[in-house]
């Protein structure tokens, strides 16, 4: 079948709209139809050559829609399921899967190669192979997936919203509750304020921390944190160190998060200096 697509040719060059070739779905794979994606920084990485993967690529790693069509073996979903794609497949039996650690599955491990886990490939034009992001290609009308990418969700949810739980909420979130281990009555500071920051917000008030105080140069972003539970915010590193030490008695903050788009040293030195005994600090990227 034939499906428009957003690719990427190559490093620094814009997406460009093709028509490609799609294959049907083999063994364990499902035909999607998307119905919305997300545009993700880790995208935008894709273009300039940050987050190098093999070109050409199907950009979009944020992705929900519909089943059309399944493979031989599935059972996980059938034709007409809404469903939100995970960025990360994974199978749900190896011994990460087993152990809570999803993420570090093997399926994974060819998300930038955009290949399936045996190395084959969906998209294709002209004799050239396409990858697709994550081994989705949202940014395209539809996509052949493993069964093992997408999550079945209700009917009722609205997918354009929906679609968000699949990369920038789960992060976000994880980056507090789960790599932050924040607890009730900590003291944390989140650095950045887009996407995934304002989702460690959420994580860390859901968690019970006592202070939840954001860093970002953008007032927008810093009232948006506000409503979502935030207790203080700051335009800069240095303003909300001194909030913190005046919070914590001079104990320091118990978890610093870092999620700013693009990591330098200026802040990681922040983070960590901003924590106290026994503090810990989280870098997303």
């Amino acid at each position: 079948m034939k499906t428009k697509a957003a690719v990427l040719l190559e490093a620094g060059k814009p997406f460009e709209i093709m028509e490609l070739d799609l294959d049907g779905p083999g063994p364990g794979e499902v035909l999607i139809k998307y119905t919305a994606a997300g545009l993700c920084h880790s995208d935008l990485h894709l273009t300039d050559g940050d987050l190098p993967p093999r070109y050409p690529i199907v950009g979009g790693h944020e992705g929900s829609g519909i089943i059309e069509e399944v493979g031989p073996g599935v059972t996980k979903v059938k034709p007409g399921d809404h469903v939100v794609c995970s960025f990360i497949p994974n199978c749900g039996t190896c011994r990460y899967c087993a152990t809570g650690r999803q993420n570090l599955c093997d399926m994974g491990a060819t998300i930038l190669e955009g290949s399936m886990p045996d190395g084959s490939f969906r998209f294709r034009s002209g004799g050239t192979e396409f990858g697709a992001m994550c081994m989705l290609g949202t940014f395209s009308e539809r996509a052949t997936i493993s069964q093992h990418s997408v999550v079945k969700v209700d009917d009722w949810l609205p997918l354009e919203t929906a679609v968000l739980v699949g990369c920038g909420v789960p992060s976000g979130w994880g980056t507090a509750v789960y790599a932050g281990g924040v607890r009730a009555g900590d003291i944390v500071v989140v650095y950045g304020i887009g996407g995934l920051g304002i989702n460690a917000v959420q994580g860390a008030v859901q968690a019970g921390a006592r202070y939840v105080v954001v860093v970002d140069p953008l007032a927008f972003k810093r009232e948006t944190a506000l409503k979502f539970g935030a207790t203080h915010a700051f335009a800069t590193a240095e303003e909300a160190a001194v909030k913190v030490n005046e919070l914590s008695w001079g104990q320091g903050a118990d978890q610093a998060l870092v999620l700013v788009g693009t990591v330098d040293e200026e802040v990681i030195a922040a983070a960590t200096a901003v924590i106290g005994k026994g503090g810990t600090v989280v870098i997303t990227g």
